[in-house]
């Protein structure tokens, strides 16, 4: 019965009605208002034009070449578009909110309780404690006119003692100098909680001094590249069913948000791994950046969208994510004795496993290829490929902050 219907267009003429005589010329009769109510159904694969038709697997649930006013009002509605529109629209929120937080909080990212530089003692120390025992025992300590000499000239000595000894950074001059506290100040009359929170004091007074964050503008690139695939992927989803013009200019956008955001997902690791190695930076940045503008460009080529390159664009962009295998094994290599190295490299193993599952999904067609139909709202591949898309791009984020904390303590 369906197919009947669908088989038999209705048009504007034939379900016109008497029309008004009196006056009523301009306004839509009633064979108009029921063709437009007929026009924003929701319609079967099998009645889609040709460029709506990229999954045969999803039967029905499709909006075809409805008013743009329907399209956007049809986000708070139900279709098989519904689910893909709103996690990456979600997913696009979250990142705005994850740069704000970054832009505003990340600098003071830096915490002394975390400094593996200071020692053990002083990061389990309480410091509120240790702060109001100092005021007790302050007068007690010898040469305390010494110490209040050397806190009022540190502010002016410091920018000195770092043009000096350009290859030692803040935090070792600060580990220097809390570590000969014990021996500048060490004296029978004095207890050990005076001599912690001096060091704690001194801490306090030289780390703000210190602490310069490194150059944000990689980490930056990266989350400008994600919101920007998020967001013209959610509008190429709610939009493309429009008309063939309008459906052709989103998802050339689309396919130059993912491989934007595949791009930009390259710079904090090469920019921060190989900082003071201009040359692999540069090398390595270049590289990432060409490639994505090639992507970009064959992308462009209209025959590049037909579903019968769904496997080829898929393999183009992975094959784009898995260059990123170079620069990491290069940083393992070069910072295999580091911490962040490994710990960076688990994010970036993590990321690429929801990418890759997520283009394994967009090509196979899984799970609805199983059971057509069934999965038409909610569950096919598409929408899997979106939350694997985001999950892997935040995980991508938590690596960035420790790239961020790594190069803030201790720079090249």
């Amino acid at each position: 019965m369906d197919g009947q219907d669908s088989s038999d267009p209705v048009s504007p003429r034939s379900m016109e009605g008497p029309t008004s005589t009196d006056g009523g010329s301009d306004s839509p009769s009633k064979g108009e208002r029921l063709w437009k109510k007929v026009k924003c159904q929701l319609v079967e694969y099998h009645c889609l034009p040709g460029y709506l038709k990229d999954n045969e697997f999803i039967l029905g649930h499709y909006r075809s070449e409805w008013p743009l006013k329907q399209i956007f009002l049809s986000i708070f509605t139900i279709h098989n578009e519904t689910l893909n529109v709103w996690t990456h629209l979600i997913g696009f929120i979250l990142f705005l909110a994850l740069t704000i937080y970054t832009a505003t909080k990340v600098p003071k990212v830096v915490d002394l309780h975390s400094l593996h530089h200071l020692p053990d003692v002083l990061r389990k120390a309480d410091l509120q404690k240790l702060q109001s025992e100092l005021m007790t025992c302050l007068p007690s300590i010898p040469h305390l006119s010494d110490f209040q000499k050397l806190s009022n000239e540190l502010k002016a000595s410091l920018a000195t003692v770092e043009d000096y000894l350009p290859s030692l950074s803040g935090w070792h001059i600060l580990e220097l100098l809390t570590n000969c506290l014990p021996n500048k100040f060490s004296n029978a009359n004095h207890t050990d909680v005076c001599v912690l929170g001096m060091k704690e004091d001194m801490a306090n007074l030289i780390a703000p001094l210190l602490v310069r964050p490194i150059s944000r503008w990689p980490f930056f690139v990266f989350l400008g590249g994600a919101m920007f695939c998020l967001l013209v992927s959610s509008a190429c989803h709610l939009l493309s069913c429009h008309s063939p013009r309008l459906a052709y200019i989103m998802l050339r956008l689309d396919y130059t948000g993912i491989a934007a955001l595949i791009a930009t997902s390259f710079y904090p690791p090469v920019y921060y791994s190989f900082m003071c190695n201009p040359f692999f930076c540069n090398l390595y940045l270049g590289s990432i950046t060409i490639l994505g503008i090639a992507t970009i460009l064959f992308s462009l080529i209209p025959v590049f969208q037909n579903p019968e390159f769904r496997t080829l664009r898929a393999c183009l962009f992975l094959g784009m994510g898995l260059s990123g295998a170079v620069p990491i094994l290069h940083k393992l290599i070069m910072f295999k004795h580091r911490p962040e190295a490994l710990h960076t490299t688990g994010y970036e193993l993590l990321m690429g496993a929801f990418y890759g599952l997520g283009a394994l999904l967009y090509a196979t067609r899984v799970p609805e290829r199983w059971k057509p139909g069934k999965f038409d709202i909610a569950g096919h591949s598409h929408q899997l490929f979106h939350v694997l898309v985001v999950a892997g791009a935040y995980t991508h984020y938590h690596a960035g902050l420790v790239y961020l904390k790594w190069r803030d303590l201790e720079g090249c």
